[in-house]
């Protein structure tokens, strides 16, 4: 019988899809689509220990292949996520990964301890794509001396598998790869957007409120499949490849570059229906060429 299942580290996935923190709410919303168990598992949107407004709008907008987004990580905050949405998450069986963000120390140790009291939450997914305001303002995820404080600051306080969503704005991704897995971290998610532009020639004004927007979608893809195979060859925990993955073929791409799971993110703001999509497709590849999932991981790299 052909197997979907994966295992990134201590952690047991029904089949190597999950969406993307920011592009699938919170995962009840989805419920008149299809049945979210069916999934791998499923990323919160970015979690805060006090609620969040975001940006002003306009905070979308659309550009060739892709989008870019100014949302401000917009969210109810840590307590109504566990208060209101997981108990439903958990009582259906979903495997549920929390992303967080922060910009101190200690305020990531913090969501960390709160999820940890938590059952139904399986891993921790750290953005760490935030500025850290105790160092002017520079992103965690730019500087590896940084990204592995954070990171073992999370693993100090939690026995939750931690993971860690990579910047491709770092200097080296490589090194914030390393030094992450070197503090603790038993996974890592490649890659978060990357800032982009757009001006409305007719205002003559950019195109959102914000000027800048994290650019996602398709136009990522090659660069993502890049990073992913870069740093699934420097470290030897469990890659999570996210970048403008829309079909199984794409998500194939990064499984046989070295990821070990995929994420699905704009895609399901065009489909609602993309991640499981994107499951189907990985399970039809591997009952056509009769192997299992894992077969599939890295095959790429092998001579």
């Amino acid at each position: 019988m052909i197997s979907q299942r994966v295992k990134l580290g201590r952690l047991e996935l029904r089949n190597p899809v999950l969406t993307a923190s920011g592009c699938f709410g919170y995962g009840v919303e989805f419920d008149d689509f299809f049945d979210v168990h069916e999934l791998g598992g499923i990323c919160t949107k970015g979690l805060s220990l006090l609620p969040r407004l975001g940006n002003p709008p306009r905070r979308v907008c659309e550009t060739p292949s892709g989008m870019l987004n100014a949302i401000g990580l917009a969210n109810i905050g840590v307590e109504a996520f566990c208060r209101e949405k997981l108990p439903v998450l958990r009582e259906r069986g979903i495997t549920v990964v929390a992303n967080v963000f922060a910009t101190s120390l200690d305020d990531f140790a913090e969501l960390a301890r709160r999820l940890d009291r938590e059952s139904g939450v399986h891993a921790i997914e750290i953005n760490v794509s935030c500025p850290n305001v105790t160092h002017g303002g520079i992103e965690f995820g730019r500087v590896p001396e940084l990204a592995a404080q954070v990171t073992a600051r999370v693993r100090s306080v939690t026995s939750l598998p931690v993971w860690v969503k990579l910047s491709p704005e770092a200097g080296d991704v490589v090194a914030v790869a390393r030094a992450c897995e070197a503090a603790g971290a038993d996974a890592l998610s490649a890659i978060n957007t990357i800032r982009g532009m757009s001006i409305d020639i007719e205002r003559r004004r950019p195109r959102l409120a914000n000027r800048t927007g994290g650019l996602s979608g398709p136009a990522l893809r090659p660069i993502a499949l890049r990073v992913v195979w870069e740093v699934a060859g420097a470290v030897s925990i469990p890659v999570i490849a996210i970048g403008g993955i829309t079909s199984g073929s794409d998500a194939l791409e990064f499984l046989m570059a070295g990821a070990s799971a995929v994420q699905v993110g704009t895609a399901n703001f065009a489909d609602p229906c993309a991640a499981k999509k994107v499951a189907d497709g990985i399970r039809e590849y591997c009952e056509r060429h009769a192997c299992n999932v894992t077969d599939v991981i890295g095959a790429a790299r092998h001579p």
